[in-house]
């Protein structure tokens, strides 16, 4: 049985994305295991109701980051918010780049997203209307049969 999901990020510098996660999202740091040599073995931030963890890279033992000035496009991490847009500005007051801008969703989202300074993607949304299944599958269709119907 499954009792929770943690999304564990890798950084290169995980004292520095504690800083900007903190900046940018007011996440709050619960702990962390650090190395004499200064390296986090591990670190815990509350992150709204979540625990958003993450460590140093460590390629001694498999365990890597996006590479300095890369990305990770292979996943993100998803913010439902109250405000999109003042999410966003937070964030790139903090470093962030906006890679789109806040936007009205066929799926009843206003979202936008954007980088961190450590190459991970974030999804920033809140809700502006309420949908079925059906109602969000009949505007998807819609969307890919006609892109201009949106």
């Amino acid at each position: 049985m499954i009792h929770e999901v943690f999304t564990y990020l890798r950084v290169r510098d995980t004292a520095a994305a504690m800083a900007f996660y903190a900046q940018a999202f007011g996440a709050k740091e619960v702990f962390r295991l650090t190395e004499p040599s200064g390296r986090i073995g591990h670190a815990e931030m509350q992150l709204g109701p979540s625990v958003l963890m993450l460590s140093d890279a460590f390629p001694e033992y498999g365990i890597e980051a996006p590479p300095v000035g890369g990305t990770t496009s292979y996943a993100s991490v998803h913010l439902h918010v109250d405000n999109a847009d003042a999410v966003l500005d937070q964030a790139v007051a903090a470093g962030a780049t906006v890679l789109m801008s806040p936007t009205d969703q066929f799926y009843g989202e206003r979202s936008c997203k954007l980088r961190d300074p450590f190459g991970h993607e974030w999804l920033i949304g809140h809700s502006i209307e309420q949908l079925t299944h059906e109602e969000m599958q009949r505007r998807y269709t819609a969307l890919m049969t006609d892109p201009s119907a949106q």
